[in-house]
């Protein structure tokens, strides 16, 4: 509670509407909407410590310290979101809120609440009474306001509740794209040759649905959907599909996570680590909070637009995902008839829905969007309707929002409980309790076919349903294994004899690389430290490119395979076999295989996986292939690096250079304080130091901002990193303050406990209720 200095202080300000002064590193607002006094306590590191006097209050405060940090993140986030970029963007973005507000949540909101727990909706509402609490404070004092704004003149908007749940494109979703790509190639030539590109796990043959013609498939059948998905590009935006495009083929996109049980720790206690793999972006994705109030203490990241902690701890117990993938989405294919189309035997009309769109500088534009039973219809031809039905459409579906119920459960029991609400995206779970248990269990709204497996477009005619969905029990579980450790890394982890012709989830696993390193260390730690699981989401090492290294035929000797047979695959930032092997494999050796796997149309399998890769490099039809590239590869590498093969350095290549979105638009001052120094990284997508990249120029651009690893009840050990920092405010002393450590695998502390806070505290921000302080002066 707030002492009586602080209330004559605030009654000294002489103002009730929103206001701030400052007491050395203290600020004060007086707010609308919080019930009791609160406080937030940054530490060193930007991370804010939330104390709040009733259980929702935190949220609230949590929404307005999310605008504090991250306002132009999280307006531009909700903007995209709900369709609404051409008010304030102008005429060139109504494509992008059209293709939007095809897939909003559109359902029954009483429903959509109650998925995802009794409190979900008083959740939301207090989350958002924070940012708008926020937005009343820059209305006081503008030049609070972050830069953004300014340079694209326009302000920002307030939230309702219903904004956090209906808002479904950010997610990480399967496997449509996958689909219409393997329909292409089966075009081209066959369903062998898909196999190729995408291995199938476990062991599944598919086939052709009745009545399907995958050539019927337009090349662009996807755009309106990659387009609902895709980032803002302020600079063109008509390059936003590509971006889009290029995140969902991404390969490098999962994440890693595992448990180790007491037995087999130094300190006797659980220890739980997770690292999750998404496109890097400034700000960052993720953002590390602490939410502290009654029944609530709970510390980690989320997404700064959303309430809760989804990866993180509270008092009791320790929780981490990775994606796990459920195929929760399926292309519909359809005849159309008198203006709709055919359906059991019938023609039905499209439901259309006609919205208008405010156009900044303009007027507002109506923009029809059409849905068939399944869903929004993405694209048509003067013969066929192609629609999308996407679990992540059902009530109960936005994304990491039902973390606002497991984050809060107290042992493994309220934990399955939670999960069983968990709809999107599907995920794996790990868990720790301070009572020493360790725990696994997949997460996700998960389709019941019958008779199919949804690995390529279906006709819409009624054959291919979905008959609901299976209860979560179907999936698998442990908890307490006799190993004494568990862990995922999105790779094909379904316990042997699993009945997969019965429970057919999903065949399209990120290959084994990340996941074997990660089960195989662990298995030779009796002992595992903490500084075990921070080395271990360092490690460089690919077992990936080991493996290819012993695929290549002996009679290749020169230079570029003598280099590589004496490396140790350590693909680390000085290794100038690593650069050899990267300009290898991912700029020769992959586009040769494409050549000959379809010649007439090698881009459809150019981001062939790299089990596909060595199944063909087993074969003798690659083997002239392999040995012209291994050449290719050599003089590429001495062209780009010089012939002194010493100083080849994969980091030179392989770099990581953040950059702000409006670097471009911002002047000499802000510009400096937008930019990024650059760092050299080691690693690429299939070593558990993800860093995934293009092979066009080799930048990194994918991998772990965020990492933690716990230590279960000794938490004030617990370490992070948050790339670049924990500000979206170039202003701000926290914009880049985490770069640098996390760049040179650094960590930082995770701190927990009031005492290490107020240690390391470096500022407060004092919120007072209004209506308390009303009260306060009639005494």
């Amino acid at each position: 509670m707030k002492t009586n200095l602080r209330w004559l202080h605030l009654l000294w300000i002489g103002s009730l509407c929103p206001c701030t002064s400052v007491l050395a590193d203290e600020e004060v607002y007086s707010v609308v909407g919080l019930e009791l006094p609160a406080e937030i306590i940054v530490d060193e590191w930007g991370v804010p410590h939330i104390y709040a006097n009733t259980h929702y209050d935190a949220f609230f405060v949590q929404g307005f310290n999310a605008a504090r940090d991250r306002l132009w993140q999280i307006d531009t986030w909700r903007r995209r979101g709900l369709g609404q970029l051409s008010a304030v963007f102008g005429r060139s973005y109504l494509s992008q809120d059209r293709a939007t507000r095809l897939f909003l949540y559109r359902g029954d909101m009483y429903r959509e609440w109650l998925a995802y727990g009794s409190d979900a909706k008083k959740i939301a509402q207090s989350f958002t009474a924070g940012v708008n609490a926020y937005l009343d404070v820059i209305e006081e004092h503008p030049e609070l306001l972050p830069p953004e704004f300014e340079l694209l003149d326009y302000s920002p908007a307030r939230w309702n509740a219903e904004d956090v749940v209906r808002i479904r494109g950010h997610g990480l979703w399967a496997n449509v794209d996958q689909e219409v790509l393997r329909a292409q190639i089966t075009c081209k030539a066959d369903l062998e040759t898909a196999d190729y590109w995408q291995t199938l796990q476990p062991q599944w043959k598919t086939r052709i649905p009745d009545g399907l013609d995958p050539c019927l498939i337009p090349a662009n059948v996807l755009d309106d959907y990659y387009l609902a998905k895709a980032p803002v590009r302020f600079d063109n935006p008509a390059l936003a599909i590509a971006d889009s495009m290029r995140q969902s083929y991404d390969r490098s996109l999962g994440s890693n996570n595992w448990v180790v049980a007491p037995s087999r720790t130094a300190t006797g206690r659980p220890i739980l680590a997770d690292d999750p793999h998404r496109t890097h972006a400034v700000p960052s994705l993720r953002y590390i909070a602490h939410l502290v109030g009654p029944g609530l203490n709970v510390i980690g990241a989320g997404e700064p637009a959303l309430p809760g902690i989804s990866i993180g701890h509270n008092e009791r117990i320790a929780f981490g995902l990775t994606i796990f993938p459920i195929d929760q989405e399926d292309l519909y294919v359809y005849e159309k008839a008198d203006g709709g189309y055919r359906y059991q035997g019938q023609n039905r009309p499209f439901d259309s829905v006609v919205e208008s769109v405010q156009v900044r500088d303009d007027e507002a534009s109506d923009v029809e969007m059409k849905f068939t039973q399944h869903g929004p219809v993405v694209y048509e031809t003067a013969s066929h309707a192609f629609a999308v039905r996407a679990a992540w459409l059902e009530p109960g579906m936005a994304p990491y929002f039902g973390s606002v119920e497991y984050m809060r459960a107290r042992n493994w029991r309220e934990f399955l409980a939670a999960l069983n609400r968990w709809g999107a995206p599907s995920e794996n779970q790990v868990f720790a309790d301070i009572d020493g248990n360790i725990g696994y269990k997949p997460a996700g709204l998960f389709p019941r076919r019958t008779g199919w497996d949804g690995l390529l477009p279906v006709p819409g005619d009624g054959r291919y349903e979905w008959n609901g969905f299976f209860d979560m029990d179907v999936l698998p579980e442990e908890f307490n294994p006799e190993r004494g450790y568990t862990g995922t890394a999105n790779s094909m982890n379904l316990p042997e004899g699993y009945p997969i012709e019965k429970y057919p989830m999903g065949f399209e696993w990120t290959p084994p690389w990340r996941y074997e390193r990660l089960w195989t260390t662990l298995a030779n730690q009796p002992q595992h430290t903490l500084a075990d699981s921070t080395a271990l989401q360092r490690d460089y090492l690919s077992l990936m490119a080991l493996q290819a290294i012993d695929s290549i035929p002996d009679d290749n000797d020169g230079p570029g395979p003598t280099l590589l047979r004496n490396w140790d695959g350590v693909l680390g930032p000085d290794s100038s076999a690593g650069a050899y092997f990267a300009i290898w494999y991912y700029r020769h050796l992959r586009p040769a295989l494409a050549e000959l796997l379809l010649p007439d149309a090698p881009q459809l399998v150019s981001d062939i996986d790299s089990l596909g890769v060595l199944r063909l490099m087993a074969e003798s039809r690659t083997r002239d292939a392999i040995a012209t590239s291994l050449e290719s590869a050599y003089a590429e590498s001495e062209s780009v690096m010089g012939t002194d093969v010493s100083a080849w350095q994969w980091g030179t290549l392989h770099r990581i250079a953040f950059q702000h979105p409006l670097l471009a638009f911002a002047g000499d001052e802000l510009a400096a304080a937008m930019t990024y120094p650059q760092y050299p990284r080691g690693g690429s997508g299939n070593t558990t130091n993800n860093t995934g990249f293009s092979a066009r120029d080799m930048l990194v651009r994918a991998g772990a901002s965020y990492r933690q690893v716990i230590d279960v009840g000794n938490w004030d050990a617990s370490t992070m990193t948050n790339a670049p920092g924990q500000s979206g405010d170039p202003r701000s002393p926290f914009y880049d303050n985490l770069l640098d450590g996390w760049a040179t695998e650094g960590e930082f502390p995770l701190l927990y406990s009031r005492e290490k806070i107020l240690e390391h505290e470096v500022k407060r921000i004092e919120l007072l209720p209004i209506q308390s302080i009303t009260d306060k002066q009639q005494e």
